[in-house]
């Protein structure tokens, strides 16, 4: 029993549900955005059902919240990127294609092999009742209630059978295996010659008619993006907590109510014999084994001073009976067995229990040391009070204030300044703001949900305020673009540098190639020509410090007849030729064949199930009308 409680920890356990249970229900509202109806904007179909951005943004704050719980000290905004928000949109997409597909294909989990699982699966040994049905407590501690409890844990099984019969059957040959791993860990000696087109630059001297053809060829490459000069208001918690005040009184309730938050939870360590004793065991055997804990308790009444040594010679576990019973841990509330727990928590120091009835034996306890239980004074809270009350009072206060400021900024949406003067909110500026988020920027301006409001039609053409954005939880902003550049090409006198060397970049290439391509002509003639190069080992799994193309023309070339000679044109960077002397062994990366062949097969596995998910995609019509995911999207339905 105890084994488990030394090498774990409780938040370990809680992770653990929320890796085995994906999140199928989401739940919440996008703040105050059904104001303006924008958070039932569908967002992607799937087999012709709307997810909204409701739904997404709810799934995006839900992935964060188990980030932050694994993860506690980390910074959640390393997350709220274009790029997660991307990902959280496709795991949307694909649990609604999963349980598309489980539907389709009657993959029903029934009742008898839910509990079956249950009650015999390890992994839900920590929130199993002696009795085999489900702790509640614990469920209770993740927001869950049984029923939501076996309705995620039915879907989950479900789903997993729509991609399991694919990914799970794959198996590879050794000769298919050999064939696949060769290619990827056959190492090749070779040498080589490089012209990097760096080296040529200053044997290039482009003429102005040069760089005006280049300029006009290729103007996109010199365009001065959209940019506009905004301005915004921000109402968010954190200044509406600087303007709630809280009384002494108001803090000594609330401390009052909340007194079990300020006590640090009473641990007790503890020395225990075992007896073990399986409770399907015949009622004779049990009996047997309660006897004999009741014939060591009489002894130990006897002589209490023996406990460590009755444990050593009697107990039955055996990591705690080596050390005379001691479980060399300390056991807070709920960690252990009720049973278990009540007697322990009834004992006073260095008392003896009784004989205690649990799942794995009989035991008899013996408590060692107390600590914790020792509740924090209000002078030594009084400001975490403070801040926590203030908190509830803002949070109240944000809620009221929220709806006015919503309505406000698009009633009278040709200026910020009523909403500012009202809700005592500074009217922020910036300018050269771009429609995407630029590297350095922080706040709203990183947000690319207000930076799409900013750059709507509307707010270009008629100058009028956003509708309000939540741009992070209790936080909404309202911006109006002051003056607008659309994007322009620049002309040539403020960019010819930037033109030359372009063109400096290009005829230089060009020369490297030239030269590139008649030095391999002459090895080719020539083939036992030595290059003046130190030979080096090649292979893909150790590409060194050379460019890719490289590596895959080196490994790709016909090696039935060495040497033999390679070029590799490297577009800008020059050209390389490369000599091929040997072809050796298997990178020793890969010396463990059988390990080799089994991740072969993985990796076979993984990429049938991804074409397989792809295909459904494709079967149940999914249409993602968000930029870049509906890009890529539409990419891999054209692709099936």
């Amino acid at each position: 029993m105890f084994e488990f409680v030394r090498t774990h920890t409780r938040l370990l356990q809680f992770i653990l549900v929320l890796l085995i249970f994906p999140s199928f229900v989401f739940f919440g509202i996008q703040g105050y955005s059904r104001f303006t109806g924008g958070g039932n904007t569908t967002v992607a179909k799937v087999a012709g059902r709307d997810i909204t951005q409701d739904e997404w943004e709810a799934a995006h704050r839900e992935q964060i919240e188990r980030v932050r719980r694994q993860m506690p000290g980390v910074d959640a905004k390393l997350f709220d990127t274009p790029e997660m928000k991307r990902q959280s949109l496709e795991g949307v997409v694909r649990e609604h294609v999963m349980l598309a597909a489980a539907d389709k294909l009657n993959l029903v989990t029934t009742d008898d092999r839910l509990q079956r699982l249950f009650s015999t699966d390890p992994q839900f040994a920590f929130i199993r009742n002696p009795d085999g049905s489900v702790n509640k407590d614990m469920l209770a501690a993740q927001g869950m209630s049984s029923e939501l409890f076996a309705q995620r844990l039915r879907q989950d099984l479900s789903v997993r059978q729509v991609l399991q019969g694919v990914g799970g059957t794959v198996f590879a040959t050794p000769a298919v295996a050999a064939a696949a791993l060769d290619a990827f860990f056959q190492q090749r000696e070779v040498q080589l010659q490089r012209f990097d087109a760096k080296d040529y630059a200053a044997k290039v001297n482009p003429s102005d008619a040069d760089i005006e053809k280049y300029y006009k060829e290729h103007a996109a490459q010199f365009q001065a993006p959209e940019q506009a000069s905004v301005e915004y208001v921000m109402l968010e918690l954190e200044s509406l907590k600087k303007s709630v005040t809280v009384s002494d009184e108001d803090l000594r309730k609330y401390y009052a109510e909340n007194a079990a938050r300020y006590s640090t939870p009473e641990e007790r360590r503890a020395s225990h014999i075992l007896i073990k004793a399986d409770p399907s065991a015949p009622a004779a055997e049990r009996a047997k084994a309660r006897a004999k804990a009741e014939a060591l308790l009489a002894e130990l009444k006897k002589n209490p001073a023996a406990f460590a040594d009755v444990a050593r010679k009697n107990s039955q576990d055996a990591a705690s009976a080596e050390k005379g019973g001691d479980l060399d841990l300390y056991i807070g509330r709920g960690n252990t067995d009720k049973p278990y727990e009540d007697a322990l928590f009834a004992l006073k120091k260095g008392e003896i229990s009784g004989v205690v009835d649990t799942n794995e034996g009989f035991y008899v306890l013996q408590l060692t040391d107390v600590r914790g239980g020792e509740k924090r004074s209000f002078d030594s809270v009084r400001a975490e009070l403070e801040d926590e009350v203030r908190r509830q009072l803002a949070q109240k206060k944000f809620s009221e204030v929220a709806v006015d400021f919503t309505n406000m900024v698009y009633e009278q949406a040709d200026s910020l300044k009523p909403a500012a003067d009202r809700f005592k909110l500074e009217l922020r500026s910036a300018q050269g703001v771009k429609r995407t988020p630029a590297p350095d920027a922080t706040g709203p301006l990183a947000n690319a949900k207000f930076l799409e409001a900013l750059f709507s039609n509307d707010a270009i053409r008629n100058k009028r305020n956003t509708d309000a954005v939540e741009t992070a939880p209790n936080q909404l902003v309202s911006g109006r673009i002051v003056q607008y550049s659309p994007a322009r090409v620049l002309p040539l006198a403020e960019v010819g540098a930037q033109v030359r060397a372009k063109v400096v970049a290009l005829q230089a290439a060009a020369l490297a190639r030239k030269e590139g391509v008649a030095r391999l002509a002459e090895l080719k003639q020539a083939p036992q020509t030595a290059l003046n190069a130190e030979p080096q080992t090649v292979s893909r799994a150790q590409a060194k410090d050379l460019p890719r193309p490289v590596v895959d023309a080196v490994l790709r070339a016909d090696a039935s007849k060495l040497p033999a000679v390679v070029g590799v044109d490297l577009g800008e960077q020059g050209y390389t030729v490369v000599r091929i002397n040997k072809v050796l062994g298997r990178d020793p990366v890969a010396a463990d064949a059988a390990r080799a062949q089994a991740q072969y097969a993985q990796t076979w596995g993984d990429a049938e199930t991804q074409a397989y998910y792809a295909a459904l995609k494709s079967r149940f019509k999914v249409e993602v009308k968000v930029g870049g995911v509906a890009a890529e999207s539409a990419a891999s339905a054209a692709s099936n």
